[in-house]
């Protein structure tokens, strides 16, 4: 029986939330420049993407560029950008082709502004989509991300427009980079790292984590079909007992 055999097809995640770590440790592992690591990170995401629209996985979010990121190495960061501009031209007719939708979450103005052309060019090309909604965080912070929707209600109360009373947790989650995703189901970070990194945590208040000591560029669709086998055994009681569900 092979690992796909024995998911429940009635108990997919809705939304996986993947860290896609190990990249650059992948390459240096095999005496090779990180950008190396970066470029055959893109043949792991296109695995996982294909094995989530096989088993139909709604929402599948992915954590490309973190705004920390904007900290390493100039040469390093302009290859990443290039990378993503030719990965989006590349991969549009696999979009087209499979039903996906392109997202993003972030700072996206930070971009090279050649990048932020070819992503709203991909989104527009891609809006009808409904298979499966590829969001991508890309100059991406949490904190930021809640200081932002902070300041966007603030501005509202200051102007008339919204009453302090009035503002609920449902109401904090539109103002949200991410107010037309569901929570993330399932979160996976790979690369042997057990933390979070400042990515979606209002989100994730409730997400099952699934971690694996695989580098990124290493990770296939069988061991998102493992982190899905996981998350099925697990009994997701949302502060109820076991009794209540």
């Amino acid at each position: 029986m092979t690992i796909k055999d024995q998911l429940d097809k009635n108990n997919i995640p809705r939304h996986i939330a993947i860290i896609m770590d190990g990249n650059g440790r992948w390459a240096k592992g095999l005496g090779k420049l990180r950008v190396f690591g970066h470029q055959n990170g893109v043949s792991a995401v296109r695995e996982t993407l294909e094995g989530a629209i096989e088993i139909g996985v709604q929402y599948l979010t992915l954590y490309a560029f973190s705004s920390e990121n904007w900290n390493r190495p100039k040469m390093e960061v302009k290859a990443l950008m290039e990378l993503l501009v030719n990965s989006l031209s590349k991969e549009l007719k696999t979009f087209q082709k499979n039903g996906i939708r392109l997202n993003t979450i972030g700072h996206i103005t930070d971009l090279p502004l050649n990048c932020q052309e070819k992503l709203k060019e991909t989104i527009e090309a891609t809006k009808s989509n409904t298979t499966c909604t590829l969001t991508l965080a890309l100059s991406y912070g949490s904190r930021k991300e809640i200081v932002d929707a902070v300041k966007a209600m603030a501005n509202k109360v200051r102007d008339g427009r919204l009453s302090v009373e009035d503002i609920s947790e449902d109401l904090f989650q539109q103002h949200l980079y991410t107010a037309d995703l569901p929570d993330p189901d399932l979160m996976i970070r790979t690369s042997g790292e057990y933390r979070i990194s400042n990515y979606l945590l209002w989100q994730m208040a409730y997400t099952e984590l699934w971690f694996t000591s695989k580098m990124w560029p290493e990770f296939t669709r069988n061991d998102l079909f493992q982190a899905i086998v996981d998350f099925q055994q697990r009994e997701r009681r949302f502060g109820k007992t076991s009794e209540q569900l």
